[in-house]
């Protein structure tokens, strides 16, 4: 963004009707004269500090909004810290196969419970009526069993942020022209 300011006329223009009528007014500008070039430098003046300050208001707000955005990244990077020390201790652990499925899915509860906390939700998919906002069909079944457009299966679950859908759920639909 370069703000330009016009160049000012520290010499007369030969090629205005004053200069041609009188040379000698150029050579000595009149007080009225002194007086309007000084308020126009003083305008000029004001106009370059005014956008240097714009200029500078603006990088200040957008530098904030970096800071705030870093302050959010870390307040969500330590909620999931203790999601990874737990990961850590079920790795090192030397345990039986069933244990260490159990140890995973409180590690997947705990991350869900951190990810509701944050106001991450997942979508509802399974059994729903198949709706193009939420779901993304990556499969359609003609079946009996089910009504037209349910979802059958869910095969990645999707999560909305708040009111905002971060991804879809992707799913199998029933197709049913009898119910």
């Amino acid at each position: 963004m370069d703000h330009e300011l016009p160049p000012s006329d520290e010499e007369e223009n030969p090629s205005t009707p004053q200069a041609e009528a009188s040379p000698s007014a150029a050579e000595v500008p009149s007080p009225e004269l002194q007086k309007l070039k000084a308020e126009r430098d003083a305008l000029l003046d004001r106009l370059a500090r005014a956008q240097a300050e714009f200029d500078n208001a603006r990088k200040r707000a957008a530098r904030e909004q970096q800071d705030f955005r870093d302050f959010a990244t870390v307040d969500t990077i330590k909620s999931l810290l203790p999601v990874i020390d737990s990961f850590e201790r079920a790795l090192q652990a030397q345990s039986e196969p069933a244990d260490f499925r159990t140890g995973v899915e409180l590690i997947y509860k705990q991350l869900q419970d951190v990810l509701a906390k944050l106001g991450v939700r997942p979508v509802a998919a399974k059994g729903e009526q198949f709706d193009p906002h939420v779901h993304e069909a990556i499969e359609m079944v003609e079946t009996p069993d089910a009504a037209d457009h349910e979802v059958l299966e869910e095969w990645q679950r999707g999560y909305k942020f708040k009111d905002r859908l971060l991804r879809p759920a992707m799913v199998k639909v029933a197709r049913n022209p009898e119910k």
